[in-house]
C-alpha cells in the first residue's frame, strides 16, 4: 500500500497528539477556535443528535475561576466536600489499566525531578491542572443530563476531533477531568445549568517546549495487543 500526502497529513496530526502540560501565554484568536469547533462538530452523533455543549473561558474570567479552583483544591477541608458526577475511574482498579496509570504518573514526576515521598511538590503539579497549565484559552463541555451513554461516546468523538484540528493548527491541548469534581465552582463562573453534566475541560494554546514535563509521550499497546481478526 502506498502512502499518500493525505494519510501523512492525518496521521500525523493524530500522532503528534498528546497532553501538554505548560504552555506559552500566546493567544489564540476567536476565529481559529470557531473552526476549530466547527471542524470537531462534524463528529458521528446518535441520530445526529449533536449533544456536545462547549464553554470557552479567555481572560479574567478564566484566571477567576482557576484561582477559585485552586484555592478549594489546596485546603483538605473544601476539596473533601466537593464530587465527581460521575465515576471516570474504576472503583477497583486491576492489571493492565493500574500498570498503565501507574506508570504514566511515575514517568511524569520522575521528568520533574518528584519523589515518591515529595507530597508537596506533587499537590503543587496537581494544582497546575487547575490553572489549565497556564494556557491561554481553557473550555468547559457538558452534556445535557437527560442524555444517555450513548451520548457520551459521541462527545469523545467530538473532543478527539477538536485536538487533531488543534494539531492541525500548530496547537495543542490537554483534556482534563481532573475538573470534574469541581463542577459546583466552575457553574458559578460560566452559568452552566444544572441540567448539564460537566464532562471535562481542556487546555488549549501553543506548547511550551522549552519544559520538560512536555517530552512526556506516553506509551501505547501494540495492535496485536488489542485487537483480534477473526475470519
Amino acid at each position: 500500500m502506498i502512502e499518500s500526502d493525505q494519510q501523512r497529513i492525518v496521521d500525523a496530526a493524530i500522532t503528534s497528539r498528546h497532553s501538554i502540560r505548560a504552555f506559552l501565554p500566546t493567544p489564540v484568536v476567536r476565529e481559529d477556535i470557531e473552526q476549530m469547533l466547527a471542524v470537531a462538530a462534524r463528529a458521528p452523533s446518535g441520530s445526529n443528535t449533536q449533544p456536545w455543549k462547549a464553554y470557552v473561558l479567555t481572560g479574567n474570567r478564566l484566571k477567576a475561576m482557576s484561582a477559585d479552583i485552586v484555592q478549594a483544591f489546596l485546603d483538605p477541608e473544601k476539596t473533601s466536600a466537593f464530587k465527581e458526577e460521575y465515576r471516570y475511574y474504576p472503583d477497583i482498579w486491576e492489571a493492565p489499566y493500574i500498570d498503565r496509570r501507574r506508570k504514566v504518573g511515575l514517568d511524569l514526576y520522575q521528568l520533574l525531578g518528584l519523589g515518591k515521598a515529595d507530597k508537596d511538590g506533587m499537590r503543587d503539579q496537581h494544582a497546575r491542572n487547575f490553572k489549565f497549565f497556564d494556557a491561554p484559552v481553557g473550555m468547559v463541555f457538558t452534556v445535557d443530563r437527560t442524555m444517555n451513554q450513548g451520548s457520551w461516546l459521541d462527545f469523545g468523538c467530538f473532543l478527539q476531533n477538536l485536538m487533531i484540528a488543534a494539531r492541525g493548527r500548530d496547537l495543542d491541548t490537554c483534556p482534563q477531568a481532573a475538573f470534574n469534581r469541581f463542577h459546583p465552582i466552575i457553574r458559578q463562573h460560566t452559568g452552566i445549568p444544572e441540567s448539564e453534566i460537566v464532562m471535562c475541560c481542556l487546555a488549549l494554546g501553543v506548547a511550551d517546549h522549552s519544559k520538560i514535563e512536555n517530552t512526556l509521550i506516553s506509551e501505547r499497546e501494540s495492535v496485536s495487543g488489542f485487537t483480534q481478526f477473526l475470519d
